[in-house]
């Protein structure tokens, strides 16, 4: 099942970030999958959200693999996936 447009909405808002980088990260990803992102995406998203900016950044550009709070999610499938989503350039 897919995102509803609420909920999307939600998570594009919770998106902007005090990092550039993020910001333009998050925005292509949105721009790319945004429309296919299903309710278990949006499950990681909020949690890869909630982490402060420098943390999100480091996932994001691969210079680190995992963080502490994460540490179980991060070993799911969709987890990995939409991380690598967001990770492609």
């Amino acid at each position: 099942m897919t995102l509803g447009n609420a909920e999307l909405y939600r998570l594009k808002s919770d998106a902007r970030r005090g990092l550039l980088e993020n910001d333009l990260i998050l925005q292509r990803f949105f721009e790319r999958y945004g429309t296919q992102l299903s309710v278990e995406d949006g499950k990681v998203l909020t949690q890869l959200l909630a982490l402060d900016d420098n943390d999100l950044m480091d996932l994001l550009i691969g210079r680190k693999d995992s963080v502490a709070s994460l540490e179980k999610e991060m070993q799911t499938n969709s987890f990995k996936l939409v991380l690598q989503r967001l990770r492609e350039k």
